[in-house]
This record gives C-alpha cells, sequence and structure tokens, in this order.
C-alpha cells in the first residue's frame, strides 16, 4: 500500500496514512487516462455551430431565367451553393458532442491519474480541512503552510462545506471538489492533489 504523509492545516505533519493500494498503488494507464480526458472535453462543447444551407437562405425563390435559348448556363435558383450569398454546403450543424467510455475504462482511467499523482508525489493528505467562517485569506494562509503557492492544486473534501468552498472559490488557482464530483481531467490539469484523509477513504471506498 502506498504511505503518505499526513499534515495539518498548519504544513505540521502530524503522521502518515495508508492509501488503498487498488486506487492509489496501480501501475498508471496513460491511454486510458488520455480517452478520458478527451470524452470530459467533448462534453464541455456547445455544439451550437451552424450556417445556412440553400432551404435556409433568403430569395431565390423563382427560377432566374428560362431553362433555354439565353445563352448561359441553366439555373434554378439564385440562391443555390454555387451563387454569391447563397447557400452553403456541408456545413456544420448543431449536434452534440458527448459520449460515454464503458464503465470499466472510466474507472481505470481515474484509478490511474490518482496513482500517477502519488507515484510523482503530488500528493497531500491533510488530517482534516475545516473553517469558522469563509475567508479567503485563511485558506491562502493554509495553502502557503503546504508548500502550494503558484501551484494549481485540486482540493478534495468529503461532503459539502460551505465556509470552506466559499473560502476557496476566489483563489483562482484551487479548485475545490466533493469526492463524488473527482474527475480525470481535472486531477491531469492540476499540479497538486490536496485530500483530507476522510476524502482519500471515500475514494478508497467507492473505486476500490
Amino acid at each position: 500500500m502506498p504511505t503518505v504523509k499526513m499534515f495539518d492545516v498548519t504544513g505540521k505533519e502530524v503522521g502518515e496514512v495508508e492509501l488503498k493500494d487498488s486506487v492509489f498503488g496501480i501501475e498508471p494507464n496513460e491511454h486510458v487516462v488520455h480517452e478520458a480526458v478527451v470524452m470530459y472535453l467533448a462534453s464541455l462543447r456547445q455544439g451550437t455551430h451552424a450556417t445556412k444551407n440553400r432551404s435556409a437562405v433568403s430569395g431565390g425563390g423563382r427560377k432566374p431565367w428560362r431553362q433555354k435559348g439565353t445563352g448561359r448556363a441553366r439555373q434554378g435558383s439564385i440562391r443555390a451553393p454555387q451563387w454569391v450569398g447563397g447557400g452553403v454546403v456541408f456545413g456544420p450543424t448543431p449536434r452534440s458532442y458527448k459520449y460515454k467510455l464503458p464503465k470499466k475504462v472510466r474507472r481505470l482511467a481515474i484509478k490511474s491519474a490518482l496513482s500517477a499523482k502519488v507515484r510523482d508525489n503530488e500528493t497531500i493528505v491533510l488530517d482534516q480541512l475545516t473553517m469558522e467562517r469563509p475567508k479567503t485569506k485563511a485558506f491562502v494562509e493554509v495553502l502557503k503552510n503546504l508548500s502550494v503557492n503558484d501551484d494549481k492544486a485540486l482540493v478534495v473534501i468529503d461532503g459539502e462545506n460551505e465556509a470552506v468552498a466559499l473560502s476557496a472559490r476566489n483563489i483562482p488557482t484551487v479548485k475545490l471538489v466533493t469526492t463524488d464530483k473527482v474527475n480525470v481531467y481535472d486531477v491531469v490539469n492540476h499540479n497538486k492533489l490536496i485530500l483530507t484523509k476522510d476524502a482519500a477513504d471515500k475514494l478508497g471506498e467507492v473505486l476500490g
């Protein structure tokens, strides 16, 4: 089992915690992680792109000139694609880019991402993270005590905590999520992974 040092909010080492081997100690599968990240980014696309085809462009209700006898090429509408102001051929239409990977693949991806953070010594475990009232300055002080200054940090807590959430939301380099909202993209996209002990236990229990 991987063992990680545990700290309190003052940055003092208060012991060690053993993380579940099947979640935090596997050999990371980079290909699966990549697939999960691509899936996540695809789901963020709005897909509202659109162009007007010849049926949507205004005008062109009648034949511009008769079929024969003018010496010119036959034309059926001034809004055909070859005309200036005509419709677009094979243009993008509104669509959803969302798709899903198999459940086992998604689970392997998140476990691989978490294991990579532990392997690269980018994981910090806190004994607890509580605040009496929302205060961004206090949260910044906690990060400074943990030597997390300019690094992008993903903070994972077990369950909603309004005071902590409000304290963290104005810090551009920090994202705070609960254990049920952890995803591969966030783990990969942040330099540091900060877990409360309860959150680490919960992830081990759910994903193990």
